[in-house]
């Protein structure tokens, strides 16, 4: 079927940040057919769509979180890093069966798709019940199981071949929506002969890297003191960025490391209020944008933001280094845009199908409500979903030219399902 959405503010996020004003989008299948102003004659299309008061623009890409840990929401709030990684959330996530992540993972996707997000990367256990729910329910996702190598050499192999069998059975499935990278947890988690077992495997199945780097002063510290190198060093060492390699935080760096990571191309997410938050530090992203770095935006968990509202990352992206750098133009409102977008098609390693509207694209796309106070007067648009929108505008979400969301309706998950099971799953674990 060819459905048209027509009089619509369309931001596209093409190489130009063109904005057509009474513009059109249309697709067939799962792909984009058109993207330009409303035709006059639209007798081609099977379905017309009126998107008078809308804006459209492209998907929301969430580049790093754990959509399982949204049971532990509000559990262990204000805490510094290691305390809230060590005493609270390893002893309860120890408790986390399948049953637990699947429906964590629901909730996630609940509210993803409510905000504007159609595809995320999870990095997490018992990873087979999270393709599902991807496959199920019509999102994006590049999945990875998460891997910490504190333990012995036996549960260390258990893991890998765990990771191994996962990507063999869910890489590109679900119509090419699901997608897998190679995961070791962190330098300071995993021994430096598991990490470059990890990265023989990822090269020998072709698939990225992701792994969490220098996201606190604590862990580059620790770095040094066990292996006598900052983190950057070590994982280049180690061979991690021969791989393409996404990285998450990216907090603690030198200029030398941005230069290096700059060198392979390494994509980094950049989590903002999770860093904010956990006390971990401010991210330095307009030097890494400045040398060419594709940085993107993550949530992280829903147990350290505390929720998975693309928008507001989106928003603090844009003011926070202005502050922090005295610099009003530190990250322009279109460079926002761009990293949660254009440079999240990136991250993901998906910029040829993923991150702006265009012809021959993936038909990933959301809708805004733009009728109201907070959008007017009509201005930049682009502006206005940075600085003014929030997830909550969002009306429409479509991936691969699917419903997922059609006039704040969710067509393809139980909402009440979801937040019945996740209460009652939190309920039986041991606090």
């Amino acid at each position: 079927m060819k459905t048209i959405i027509t009089n619509a503010t369309v931001i596209t996020m093409n190489e130009q940040n063109e904005v057509i004003l009474s513009g059109a989008v249309a697709f067939e299948g799962s792909k984009l057919v058109y993207v330009g102003p409303t035709p006059e004659d639209l007798s081609a299309y099977d379905e017309v769509i009126d998107g008078r008061h809308k804006y459209i623009l492209p998907g929301l890409i969430n580049t790093h979180g754990h959509a399982g840990m949204a049971l532990l929401r509000g559990y262990a709030d204000d805490l510094p890093l290691q305390q809230w990684l060590e005493d609270k959330m390893w002893p309860m996530e120890a408790q986390f069966t399948a049953d637990h992540v699947k429906w964590g993972t629901h909730l996630s996707i609940v509210e993803m798709i409510r905000t504007g997000t159609t595809t995320f990367v999870d990095m997490y256990d018992h990873m087979g019940v999270v393709g599902q729910a991807v496959a199920e329910t019509g999102m994006r996702a590049r999945l990875c199981r998460g891997i910490i190598g504190l333990c012995s050499e036996a549960e260390q192999q258990a893991k890998l071949q765990d990771a191994v069998s996962f990507a063999k059975e869910w890489h590109l499935q679900a119509d090419g929506r699901i997608t897998v990278m190679m995961a070791p947890h962190a330098p300071y988690t995993c021994p430096p002969d598991f990490i470059r077992q990890l990265v023989d495997k990822a090269e020998e199945l072709d698939l990225p890297m992701h792994i969490h780097m220098s996201e606190t002063q604590f862990e580059v510290e620790q770095n040094v003191k066990d292996y006598g190198a900052r983190p950057v060093a070590h994982l280049e060492k180690l061979g991690v960025f021969n791989r393409p390699t996404l990285v998450a935080h990216a907090v603690h760096l030198t200029d030398e490391e941005i230069d290096i990571l700059a060198n392979y191309q390494v994509r980094v997410s950049h989590n903002v209020i999770s860093n904010l938050k956990l006390a971990s530090g401010v991210a330095p992203v307009p030097k890494m944008l400045e040398k060419g770095i594709r940085v993107s935006l993550g949530t992280d968990s829903s147990a350290s933001n505390n929720n998975l509202n693309l928008f507001e990352e989106l928003k603090l992206a844009a003011i926070l280094h202005k502050g922090v750098l005295n610099d009003p133009v530190a990250v322009p409102a279109e460079q926002a845009l761009r990293m949660a977008t254009r440079y999240g098609a990136d991250g993901v390693f998906q910029s040829e199908q993923l991150g702006s509207l265009e012809v021959d694209k993936q038909a990933d796309l959301i809708m805004l409500d733009a009728n109201q106070a907070h959008f007017h007067p009509v201005q930049h648009p682009i502006s206005h979903v940075v600085y003014a929108a929030n997830g909550r505008d969002v009306t429409d979400t479509i991936v691969a030219g699917k419903f997922l969301m059609r006039n704040r309706e969710l067509l393809t998950i139980d909402e009440e399902k979801a937040i019945y099971e996740a209460n009652r799953l939190f309920d039986q674990l041991k606090r």
